[in-house]
């Protein structure tokens, strides 16, 4: 390459990674610690998580819609809820609430006993997860992540630019014992070239779930038209909500016999309810085939699995698990860590090594500039 195309490749990918590495360093880091973080929040948190009655086989189902009515009374009218069936026996019930008050609530699923809760910015693991997916700076946050790990994309280029070798095979070798400088320089070229397409992976999931609109500009560009939920026509939810316990069961009609991800229950009557199903050929670990019902009248309003829908917003179902780690199971989960490690340390080796050389070249010069003078003094 010559050597002016390449002295811009390297501005390019050094002034990228000086403004984005940080962001790009922390998210990663997060992301990391997250993978770990959140077997150990259920370790230091029981009774948020294992259900009081998980021993006792008599336990019958809880009745839903005394409990829909429980919580309007104690948040609001205006408030939404998100429950979450158990997953296991021993687990506790759900509810995401979203309100004058933000959080969740962990309950038995025999008796509906609460047995804690916490706020959305309540915790060490809720914390860690803000700041990976928003920064703690919500939808304004999100846009920065995703314009930082798009930002990514010119680095891997703009890396794997500089890095590429004349000749073939390309040397992978990693010089340790010439010091700090040369041994992370090695480090941060060999590491980026070899680790950079993996990394890119969970960078770009990250991106596509942190910014929706991407979504929709997949599918516009692959000449679909994305499929948005159904909505309640203007008068035609009028009267008292049926139990909730019924509407569950006519949802259900729609896919016997298959697992409830979640229920989301709208405030207001003029919304759909929506019912996820984790059904078994749903890569999904919340599965996002659901069916939507008018919560008035039980009319079931659209019933679709994720196959069903348009590219970009089907794309989840594969998305998300491949970003977190849950598609392959424990060893994709490690991997994933790894990898967020990885960038973590790109990300921090870079900004080193650009502070590093600034400041050896300021002090050449300032040794230069001192030989100067004691030449001109003589």
């Amino acid at each position: 390459m010559r050597a002016p195309l390449r002295r811009l490749w390297l501005k390019v990918h050094r002034w990228i990674g000086l403004t984005l590495g940080p962001i790009l360093a922390l998210t990663a880091l997060l992301g990391a610690v997250l993978v770990v973080a959140l077997p150990l929040d259920r370790a230091a948190h029981p009774a948020f998580f294992v259900a009081r009655s998980a021993g006792d086989a008599t336990r019958a189902a809880l009745p839903l819609e005394p409990l829909r009515q429980r919580l309007a009374a104690e948040f609001g009218p205006d408030a939404n809820f998100t429950l979450r069936p158990p997953r296991k026996p021993t687990d506790t019930l759900w509810v995401l609430v979203r309100g004058k008050w933000e959080g969740t609530l962990y309950l038995d699923p025999a008796t509906g006993a609460e047995q804690g809760r916490r706020g959305t910015h309540e915790g060490a693991y809720n914390v860690l997860f803000e700041l990976h997916s928003s920064l703690l700076l919500e939808d304004t946050g999100k846009g920065v992540l995703a314009f930082a790990a798009l930002a990514y994309l010119f680095l891997l280029v703009t890396g794997i630019v500089l890095w590429w070798p004349v000749r073939w095979p390309p040397s992978l070798r990693i010089v340790l014992n010439r010091g700090l400088l040369r041994g992370l320089f090695d480090l941060h070229r060999t590491g980026g070239a070899v680790l950079g397409l993996l990394i890119a992976v969970s960078v770009a999931t990250g991106a596509y779930m942190a910014w929706r609109p991407l979504g929709n500009f997949i599918s516009s560009a692959m000449g679909q038209q994305p499929i948005k939920p159904p909505v309640i026509a203007k008068g035609a939810a009028t009267g008292p909500r049926l139990p909730l316990d019924e509407l569950v069961a006519r949802a259900q009609q729609a896919y016997p016999g298959q697992p409830i991800g979640y229920i989301q229950v709208p405030a207001k009557t003029s919304r759909p309810m929506r019912v996820r199903f984790r059904l078994s050929d749903d890569p999904h670990p919340n599965g996002i085939g659901s069916v939507w019902l008018n919560p008035v009248t039980g009319e079931v309003l659209a019933a679709r699995k994720w196959q069903e829908l348009d590219a970009g917003n089907g794309a989840v179902a594969v998305i998300y698990p491949l970003h977190t780690g849950e598609l392959g199971g424990p060893l994709h989960e490690a991997v994933t860590a790894l990898l967020g490690l990885a960038l973590a340390g790109l990300a921090l080796s870079g900004v080193w090594l650009w502070w590093r050389r600034r400041a050896m070249a300021a002090a050449a010069r300032d040794n230069d500039s001192r030989l100067s003078s004691g030449t001109t003094m003589l």
